[in-house]
């Protein structure tokens, strides 16, 4: 996952094991403020021009709405200074596009937090084995697809077959055609022969008409009579092609949807609307009521996430991010324009596995839907919030959670025509930093 600190103007970036990149950014200006809440990537573009904003250049693109949100490349004045995307160091944004991929949950936190380690009974746990199940299908897919290639390839050898033995039946049957017309032609000379000499011609002229003829009727059942096994065969290939065919596209699909059940999962359970939502591969497959304990009473916002199974046994391995409006943080909490003259680079991240427990505590999961659950795969998550879907989730998205509490102004303000103050060019001063375990040196 990527947090993105806007009390901090920090991105980091971790995987199963801990933070592996961190660099400064620059978010959404007063007016118009990147959203706080829950994304994921949605879009990927190495070289994009904006639609909104004088064709604005921005490298490494990485959507996260479809309204305009978006993480790349661009200028870091030290400051929030976007138009609702998130900007980042040229280098870093290169590098960090060629690390993520589609689906990668991206936290829009007002506060600095980070993932904690969280185990609890609701968490899911991944009941089924399915590695021998995955194996046989992929040999199914497999040897259908061989089948169905051989099937194709008989198809078009018995078409070529055909093809040759049908040129000799078409080439006598225009050939006797022209021989009928002879014969017809001497028909009309003998019966308009006017001399013995005349009549003599055209009798002979008729004569080798009719033979003509005969003999290439002959030749026309004769080729007729090796064409039709070959149509047979040709017919015969078809009908195995196309059963071949069907074969492949059955054991394709069950193939795909086993793959597609070991795909990540989300599920969102809303306070709000009082639902379970769950998606996969960006597309929704439930939906139903949910029962949570004092339900008039705020839960917050928790984003688990499965990181891989513990000790090679069905219990996953859990993280949580728990998320706080600044005004809920207190008066404690600085302004952005103090953090915009922050001395401190590396502020402590807080996120209280207590809280996440509690809120855990108060559902009650309904059995269909862990039926929906029986796999569970590294990346899966589960978000328990006050707050309902964005009216971004939708076609090609996972869920996207906006807190009601902070400012929307990135996504609520998508004006063209910006003020030439907003300049997009590179600005290589500020640095980005590295864990000592990362693979590279730190820069």
């Amino acid at each position: 996952m990527a947090i993105v600190s806007l009390q901090s103007q920090r991105v980091t970036v971790y995987d199963a094991k801990g933070w592996i990149l961190r660099a400064p950014v620059s978010t959404g200006q007063k007016g118009r403020e990147t959203p706080a809440g829950i994304f994921s990537i949605i879009q990927k573009q190495a070289e994009h021009y904006s639609n909104l904003y004088d064709d604005a250049y921005m490298p490494n693109m990485q959507r996260i709405t479809w309204s305009g949100i978006a993480l790349h490349g661009g200028s870091l004045p030290g400051y929030p200074a976007s138009h609702g995307c998130i900007r980042m160091p040229y280098d870093f944004a290169a590098e960090l596009f060629d690390a993520t991929s589609l689906g990668l949950r991206v936290i829009v936190a007002p506060t600095d937090v980070e993932p904690v380690e969280i185990a609890h009974p609701v968490l899911f746990s991944s009941k089924k084995d399915d590695a021998a199940l995955l194996a046989s299908r992929t040999a199914a897919a497999d040897e259908a697809t061989k089948k169905a290639d051989q099937a194709r390839r008989a198809a078009g050898a018995a078409f070529r077959e055909a093809a040759q033995a049908t040129a000799p039946v078409r080439v006598a049957e225009n050939l006797s055609l022209r021989a009928k017309e002879q014969l017809a032609a001497a028909e009309a000379a003998l019966g308009s022969a006017d001399s013995a000499d005349a009549k003599e011609r055209a009798e002979s002229t008729k004569a080798q008409a009719a033979t003509r003829l005969s003999a290439l009727q002959e030749q026309w059942t004769a080729a007729k009579a090796k064409l039709q096994p070959k149509l047979d065969e040709l017919a015969s290939a078809r009908e195995a092609a196309l059963t071949a065919e069907a074969a492949q596209a059955s054991a394709t699909e069950a193939l795909a949807q086993l793959t597609r059940a070991h795909e990540p999962v989300s599920v969102l359970i809303s306070r709000k609307t009082q639902r379970l939502y769950i998606r996969q591969a960006f597309e929704p497959v439930f939906e139903s009521p949910i029962t949570i304990r004092d339900g008039d009473q705020p839960i917050g916002t928790h984003i688990f996430t499965a990181l891989e199974p513990a000790n090679g046994g069905p219990d996953m391995r859990w993280n949580v991010v728990s998320l706080q409006s600044r005004h809920e943080r207190g008066s404690a909490i600085e302004s952005r324009s103090r953090t915009r003259h922050s001395q401190n680079p590396d502020p402590e991240p807080r996120t209280d596995p207590a809280d996440a427990k509690r809120a855990l505590d108060r559902i009650v999961m309904p059995q269909e839907a862990l039926d929906h659950l029986s796999t569970i795969a590294p990346r899966s998550s589960l978000i328990i919030t006050d707050e309902g879907p964005s009216s971004e989730t939708g076609k090609g998205t996972d869920f996207v959670v906006l807190l009601s509490g902070e400012p929307q102004g990135g996504i609520k303000a998508r004006r063209r025509n910006p003020g030439s103050e907003y300049s997009y060019t590179p600005f290589d001063g500020l640095p980005f930093w590295r864990p000592p375990f990362a693979r590279r040196s730190t820069w």
